[in-house]
C-alpha cells in the first residue's frame, strides 16, 4: 500500500506503516525528526501522486475547541479559522480511496461534520490522555488493543500525562505545541496494523 501521512514531522505514524511492510511517506511544512521517506513541503503539492491511504494530521490551532474563543478578541484570527477549515476540506476531498483525518475536538464537528469515531491514546497501551477524534472514508473504526487503567484522583480517572486536576502536565514552553502534536505510538500502530490489512 502506497501511505501518505500528512502534516506530520515526527514520523511516528510514517514509521509504523513502514514497519508493517508498506511503502509510507511523511509531509510537512518542516523537516522531518527522524530520518526516512519525508517530503518537506505543501501536502497539496503531492496529493494526486497515487495514493491508497492518507493520515492525516491538520494543524489544530485554529481548529481546536481550547483556542476558539480567541477569534472574537485577536483580530485576524477568526481568518485563520476559515483557512485551516478550507485546508481540511482540501484533504478531505483529495482523490484517495481511504482517507483518516485526525484532530482534536474542535469546529470542524459543525463546520463539517461529527466524527466518525474518537479514540484514546490509553485504548491503545500507551498511559495518556488525549481525546483525538478521527474523520474516515473507506476505512473502518479502530478496535482497541491494551486498555491502560488510570489512576483515580478523588474518584476521578487520571493518566500519566495529567495533573491531579486533569490538565496536561506539559508546561508552557516554546514547543509545547510540537510536542502535543505528536501521534502516541500505539495508535500509530493499530492504524498500520487494523488498516493496513485492506
Amino acid at each position: 500500500m502506497r501511505v501518505l501521512v500528512a502534516c506530520e514531522f515526527s514520523g511516528t505514524v510514517r514509521d509504523s506503516f513502514i514497519r508493517a511492510g508498506h511503502e509510507a511517506v511523511s509531509c510537512d511544512l518542516l523537516p522531518s525528526e527522524c530520518k526516512g521517506p519525508h517530503y518537506e513541503g505543501d501536502v497539496r503539492d503531492i496529493l494526486d501522486a497515487g495514493w491508497d491511504l492518507m493520515i492525516a494530521h491538520p494543524p489544530c490551532t485554529y481548529l481546536c475547541a481550547s483556542g476558539l474563543h480567541w477569534n472574537k478578541r485577536v483580530p485576524g484570527r477568526a481568518q485563520k479559522t476559515e483557512e485551516a477549515v478550507e485546508f481540511v476540506m482540501t484533504l478531505a476531498n483529495a482523490r484517495i480511496e481511504r482517507i483518516c483525518i485526525e484532530n482534536p475536538v474542535g469546529c470542524l464537528s459543525t463546520r463539517w461534520r461529527k466524527p466518525d469515531q474518537i479514540v484514546q491514546p490509553y485504548f491503545f497501551g500507551d498511559d495518556a490522555s488525549k481525546a483525538t477524534c478521527l474523520w474516515t472514508k473507506g476505512l473502518p473504526q479502530l478496535i482497541k488493543t491494551k486498555y491502560v487503567e488510570p489512576r483515580l484522583v478523588n474518584g476521578k480517572p487520571r493518566w500519566s500525562n495529567q495533573t491531579d486536576s486533569g490538565q496536561n502536565k506539559l508546561p508552557p514552553s516554546k514547543d509545547r505545541w510540537a510536542l502535543r502534536s505528536v501521534t502516541y505510538k500505539g495508535l500509530a500502530e493499530a492504524m498500520a496494523n487494523q488498516w493496513g490489512r485492506l
